[in-house]
């Protein structure tokens, strides 16, 4: 009887372990400096296009000119049907239901996946963005649009950038990229990267269209997750791509051999 609670108690400890040791997998040497590739691009292009359009929002020249004109015809487009289809999607990642569902999705794929490396950096990647908002948004102090033209209550905390697309790019991108890169499928990547874009475009609209945001606040966040992603993808390649030859530390992913 001792022994055998003993051996419960070691598969137990085993099963918990398992959850982090980082998943590694064999990937070609080309697949590899691709994948470091397009981190350092996206890192690079997200600082960029981050810089461009915060020195137009100070300046309030170039793309922040687009501003006034995008929110002036949104506001022809305004409709009940279309206001209340807005409000679903900004309540659908705002700053409660987004972080319940990635809860959800992270402590469930914790649980259900063999290790929990990619759900680690789910969560991670999710904070750093709520980080960045609250600190460029502290730093920058931009105004929000006129209160009066807000269709879902007032909000007079900071627009720079959108913490609503922010985070709408930060789950959609990186979840994308956590799930499609341990499959061999490149279409299927393509495809949900696709729809993930279908997402934040949603995502920044309705937040433009409710009149919380303005058109470079929404830009603005897209910048910043690129470099999240980025960061996401330079990290995960570093730890847990291998070459064939190369020694592997720790217990190879199943996602190697089946779906997880």
């Amino acid at each position: 009887m001792a022994e055998e609670q003993a051996r419960t108690s070691q598969g137990r400890w085993r099963v918990f372990h398992d959850k982090f040791v980082v998943e590694e997998r064999y990937i070609s040497a080309a697949a590899r400096r691709n994948l470091f590739r397009i981190a350092v691009v996206l890192i690079v292009v997200g600082i960029v296009l981050f810089s461009v359009i915060l020195t137009d929002v100070l300046l309030r020249d170039g793309v922040a000119d687009a501003d006034e004109p995008v929110r002036s015809w949104l506001l022809t487009l305004r409709s009940g049907p279309l206001t209340t289809i807005m409000i679903i999607l900004a309540i659908i990642f705002g700053p409660v239901a987004l972080p319940i569902i990635v809860l959800v999705v992270t402590v469930a794929w914790g649980l259900l996946a063999k290790h929990a490396w990619r759900p680690i950096l789910l969560a991670g990647a999710m904070l750093t963005g709520v980080i960045l908002a609250q600190v460029v948004g502290r730093t920058v102090e931009r105004q929000r649009p006129p209160l009066d033209l807000m269709l879902f209550g007032a909000d007079t905390t900071f627009s720079f950038p959108s913490g609503h697309v922010l985070g709408a790019c930060d789950f959609l991108l990186v979840t994308t990229y956590l799930v499609y890169s341990r499959r061999r499928n490149p279409r299927s990547a393509v495809v949900a990267f696709a729809v993930a874009g279908v997402g934040i475009f949603f995502a920044a609209v309705s937040r433009l269209y409710l009149g919380y945001h303005w058109t470079t606040d929404a830009l603005a966040s897209l910048s910043l997750s690129f470099v999240v992603l980025g960061a996401v993808i330079a990290l995960d390649t570093w730890r847990t791509a291998r070459i064939p030859g190369e020694r592997i530390t720790g217990t190879l992913s199943k996602a190697e051999t089946s779906k997880d």
